[in-house]
């Protein structure tokens, strides 16, 4: 996967000055998303800021073009830096969708998270049916067999889970879709809001549902497949999500 967009470019070593400038924009972040700067609130000036965290003036004008890289503040010279309403941030930056999973009181995030990424996959599955092969059927099949493998292990079995899932990303042949895809499974699947608790025979029902998906795809049948997809992702989500406060 591409690193996230703050990351280090490739052949640069990370300087002390990156560190804490990566420090200050991950606190900066987190105030937005929780609301302690709501949107259309102004920002406090750069040398206000800059005795706050205790940095250089540079490091903060540097944090402010990055937070406005990521859709979360309006720059404007002479009127100062306002915070934007979520609908502007970018989402699938690492950082933000972080920070949104982590203050989630309501679950309402992942709720969406599980709608979009349901879509999302539920049309690949569909893609991989309408072009299945039989390099493509036994590929789905060892993914299959490695889950029923590690049905006594937690973690082994996750991951053949992801990687099946992986493996229809690839089939359905659509970068764009498998970038998304990807970026909110990896930034989803380490939360334990969103890993949840698992029912009594979890497992078992996640294997009868991945395997109705394989059987709707190695038949060729796209819409059977979609359903198939859309049904097992916002299915295994409802089972397994933690009570929480009603969204407003």
């Amino acid at each position: 996967m591409t690193p996230p967009a703050d990351a280090t470019t490739a052949g640069r070593a990370r300087t002390p000055i990156d560190r804490i400038g990566a420090t200050v924009l991950n606190e900066l972040v987190q105030s937005i998303v929780t609301g302690e700067y709501a949107p259309g609130d102004l920002l406090p000036p750069e040398s206000v800021i800059s005795v706050q965290f205790g940095v250089s003036r540079t490091v903060i004008r540097e944090t402010m073009k990055r937070l406005q890289e990521k859709g979360m503040v309006t720059v404007a010279q002479g009127r100062g830096t306002h915070v934007n309403p979520s609908t502007s941030w970018n989402v699938l930056d690492p950082s933000v969708l972080t920070a949104m999973i982590e203050n989630d009181s309501t679950l309402g995030v992942l709720d969406d998270l599980s709608v979009v990424r349901g879509a999302l996959e539920a049309a690949m599955a569909a893609s991989a049916a309408r072009t299945v092969d039989d390099d493509a059927r036994t590929r789905l099949r060892e993914n299959l067999e490695a889950m029923h493998a590690h049905v006594d292990d937690s973690a082994a079995f996750r991951e053949a889970d992801v990687q099946f899932h992986l493996a229809v990303m690839e089939l359905a042949d659509n970068g764009l879709a498998e970038n998304i895809a990807r970026v909110l499974i990896a930034h989803a699947v380490g939360s334990d809001r969103f890993t949840g608790v698992d029912p009594a025979h979890a497992f078992e029902l996640t294997l009868a549902e991945h395997t109705a998906i394989l059987e709707a795809i190695s038949a060729g049948d796209a819409e059977a497949a979609r359903l198939a997809m859309s049904e097992h992702i916002l299915g295994s989500w409802s089972r397994r999500r933690l009570p929480s406060k009603k969204r407003s």
